[in-house]
């Protein structure tokens, strides 16, 4: 556990450190939205060498070929932080973006992307998350991809288990006709569950499917609840496999 516990600490300096490298390039890319794509080249790297240097490798496997020129709303379950990183590395565009909780506003590595390319959302507050929803629609209209996790949060059970998934993401899936890409976190709880601050972590690989995308454009929002449905089982039984 001590060993565990010294991991966890090392991965935050770590991911402070690059994070300290790659500022001045994000800061300059912030000062203009039409810049705002490039926020993402640096994120990748960062995500990529902050994970390497902690011992962190991701095995992304994909279903099926994904066309990367296209919108997706792309949907992973939620056990770790390093869930955030590799739906970083996963997706092959930089026109994409996060939607996340308020807090993370005030957080030392998350505060410019969530003040910039990013979408904060208070799901305590219904206009909060009115404004976040408009905004994430704007940018899926604009042709940029959406990340969000449907559980909202981490969960507090450990080992995890798959919780219920809100129906905001699926609402806009089919709103705007995007599909949706449905990604399994098989592992990463193993190597870092949550912030890793309550049971350490550990170098490792960690284990990613990317599902094959579940088209929406013959669906409407009478569908909303089966397209969750559907999308919620497929990473249930994914998961499961572990």
């Amino acid at each position: 556990m001590i060993l565990k516990k010294a991991h966890t600490y090392f991965y935050v300096v770590i991911v402070a450190f690059v994070y300290c490298l790659i500022w001045p390039f994000v800061y300059f890319c912030s000062r203009e939205p039409s810049r705002y794509g490039s926020i993402n080249i640096f994120r990748k790297i960062w995500a990529f060498t902050s994970s390497l240097l902690s011992g962190f490798v991701y095995n992304i496997k994909y279903e099926a070929p994904i066309d990367w020129s296209r919108t997706y709303v792309i949907c992973p379950n939620h056990t770790s932080n390093l869930d955030i990183t590799s739906a970083n590395l996963l997706i092959k565009k930089n026109d994409y973006c996060f939607m996340g909780k308020e807090e993370l506003l005030d957080g030392f590595v998350t505060k410019l992307f969530f003040k910039t390319i990013d979408i904060p959302v208070n799901r305590e507050s219904k206009m909060s998350s009115f404004r976040a929803f408009k905004k994430a629609s704007e940018r899926l209209q604009e042709g940029m991809s959406l990340i969000i996790f449907p559980e909202g949060k981490i969960a507090d059970d450990y080992p995890p288990i798959l919780h219920e998934f809100k129906n905001g993401p699926f609402r806009l899936a089919i709103e705007f006709k995007i599909p949706i890409i449905p990604v399994t976190s098989l592992n990463t709880w193993q190597m870092l569950w949550d912030t890793g601050l309550q049971y350490g972590s550990k170098p490792g690989i960690c284990h990613i499917f990317v599902h094959k995308p579940i088209e929406t454009a013959h669906l409407t929002l009478d569908d909303a609840d089966s397209l969750r449905d559907e999308v919620y089982s497929l990473i249930q039984q994914k998961f499961e496999q572990q």
